[in-house]
This record gives structure tokens, C-alpha cells and sequence, in this order.
């Protein structure tokens, strides 16, 4: 299971234990848009193989409203 922390600047990742961050530039580069219209789940593909995706997706930019 994975950690995500978002703010207006990236999100801070824990995975298996190993702590990092994805920048905005960085995530906007792997989906083709726009870092606020990316949604949580789209981030957690980028971190996980086969993640578990429970509920619905959420868009970064709701997050940090």
C-alpha cells in the first residue's frame, strides 16, 4: 500500500517503505496533463504495478482545495 501526500508542488510518496517525491513536472511529463486535472488514482499507477483502487478518483486540484 502506498502513501500519497499532495501539495500545489508535487506529492510525497511512501512505497514499500522507501520515502520519495514526485514533482509536478514530473507527473504532468507521464499523464500529458495538466498536474491539477491528474487524478490520485492516475498518480498511484505511476507509483504501484497493480494498485488497489478503492472509491472514486479524485482530481489534485480538488485534493488541495
Amino acid at each position: 500500500m502506498s502513501v500519497l501526500s499532495f501539495d500545489e508542488t508535487g506529492v510525497d510518496v511512501v512505497y514499500e517503505g522507501h520515502e520519495f517525491r514526485l514533482d509536478k513536472s514530473l507527473i504532468e511529463d507521464a499523464t500529458q496533463r495538466s498536474y491539477p486535472d491528474v487524478t490520485d488514482h492516475e498518480v498511484l499507477k505511476l507509483v504501484e504495478p497493480n494498485p488497489a483502487l478503492g472509491g472514486e478518483p479524485r482530481r489534485i486540484a480538488d485534493i488541495l482545495d
